[in-house]
């Protein structure tokens, strides 16, 4: 029986566009480094980095890994560079401009499905620190303390698109994947979930994505797309959670 929701965050709970804040954020981070390493090197890091977190065996924390990769050839600046993430997280992130809008019925929804006693989780790529997740999840006016679970770069091991991602989320709810419903934007990242035995939902507010990650003028491909059980607006998945619950 559905015992769990898991919401995917950027275009599924909040709707902005993602490729423009991509952009304005590394204007925003980059000056933030510039006494460590010139831009150019900074941001070859920064990607290095994340790129790398798709090839996480699972063994140690994201953050780890991405550190690992960020900071080599810097001997004894690790703890001194994720001071400086944290410090931009906290202060200089909220100077990012963004134009954000809530899905329509977004709290009518997460009433109802707490109101059934499912399980709420914030499935979002983990390739952010905490507090860079919850200051997006605070775009949508959601706290975190209203889910059970939000993934982040200090508590998950693997990223989007990696089936293990959505292994580790049901290891840490101690629910088997048919227990649990994935709901997204995302035919790449979020509906290979039903590769793992999920159900899943592909929501249509952010539209149709062009699977193609615009970084630095070039073109990466970002994997594979896979078919939702179901589909329609944020709003539809209660009518959706009613029909599996019978």
């Amino acid at each position: 029986m559905l015992q769990a929701i898991l919401l995917d965050l950027d275009n599924t709970l909040v709707l902005f566009d993602e490729t423009g804040f991509y952009l304005r954020y590394m204007e925003r981070i980059t000056p933030c480094f510039a006494d460590l390493m010139p831009a150019e090197a900074f941001r070859d890091r920064l990607l290095r980095g994340i790129r790398g977190l798709a090839r996480n065996d699972g063994s140690r924390p994201n953050s780890d890994h991405f550190m690992e990769r960020f900071c080599e050839g810097l001997d004894g600046a690790r703890e001194a560079v994720w001071e400086r993430f944290m410090t931009f997280y906290a202060s200089e992130y909220d100077r990012i401009p963004v134009t954000v809008k809530r899905p329509a019925g977004l709290a009518e929804l997460l009433d109802r499905l707490e109101g059934w006693g499912l399980r709420l989780v914030v499935a979002t790529n983990p390739l952010f620190p905490e507090l860079a997740q919850t200051k997006r999840l605070a775009w949508a006016d959601l706290a975190p303390e209203r889910f059970e679970l939000l993934t982040h770069l200090e508590n998950m091991s693997y990223v989007k698109p990696r089936a293990d991602y959505y292994r580790q989320i049901c290891k840490k709810l101690d629910l088997t994947p048919e227990q649990c419903l994935m709901v997204g934007n995302d035919a790449v990242n979020d509906m290979v979930a039903g590769t793992v035995g999920m159900t899943t939902y592909l929501t249509t507010e952010a539209g149709v994505i062009d699977y193609g990650a615009v970084t630095e003028g070039r073109r990466v491909s970002r994997g594979t797309s896979h078919p939702a059980d179901f589909s329609g607006p944020l709003s539809g998945v209660a009518e959706v959670v009613a029909r599996l619950r019978g």
